[in-house]
């Protein structure tokens, strides 16, 4: 899936993340299993710090004993269990709402790995607490697709604004601009993201 050398010789073209390319070692791209369960995983973590989204991550596996839950068990544990590992209110529902949708419209592995990236996200955006900028993390980080741009991530905004000097007075003309820089990473997109991540990290 991975080819370093041709996605690094595109993204290099682009002389403004070119540096980040020759200074960063670049994170490989994988594809994980049980994409309800990560998907689970992706909202537990929303605007926490990673340390702490992996304390609780953690602690929820433990209420099945370490292992993996099913979509059915996630439904069948009892609401306050969920609150009592750390989550919200609010993200035990969602949690709870990501194994329903999954099991009533029959979603596994093996379905979404046939689709693309715009089906899959017109597939999960309807479940209430999955974003767009959610759907995206688990195209990257569970899916293992390359071409994905998260232009409402923070981190991706605060590098790219800091990298190519943009303008942060109008927001919907930042977005453009970071749409139209980002095409030309196209179809390597998230190997850029990436990059970007990890120079924001060392900052």
């Amino acid at each position: 899936m991975e080819n370093q050398a041709v996605y690094y010789q595109h993204l290099a073209k682009d002389k403004h993340l070119r540096p980040l390319l020759e200074t960063i070692i670049p994170r490989p791209l994988k594809r994980r299993k049980n994409v309800c369960l990560r998907l689970c995983a992706s909202i537990m973590s929303q605007q926490l710090s990673t340390k702490v989204a992996d304390v609780i991550f953690r602690r929820f596996l433990e209420l099945y004993g370490a292992t993996e839950p099913t979509p059915q068990q996630i439904i069948d544990t009892p609401h306050e269990t969920l609150r009592g590992i750390g989550l919200s209110n609010a993200k035990a529902n969602y949690v709870k709402n990501v194994a329903q949708y999954f099991i009533e419209y029959k979603i596994d592995d093996k379905m979404l790995a046939k689709m693309n990236n715009d089906e899959v996200t017109a597939l999960l955006t309807p479940i209430k607490g999955v974003g767009k900028w959610t759907v995206e993390m688990l195209l990257m980080f569970t899916l293992g697709r390359e071409d994905v741009f998260a232009v409402d991530d923070l981190g991706i905004q605060q590098g790219m604004i800091k990298i190519y000097k943009l303008d942060v007075t109008d927001k919907k003309a930042l977005r453009e601009k970071m749409l139209k820089i980002s095409a030309k990473w196209s179809p390597y997109r998230t190997y850029a993201c990436f990059y970007l991540w990890d120079y924001k990290d060392k900052r």
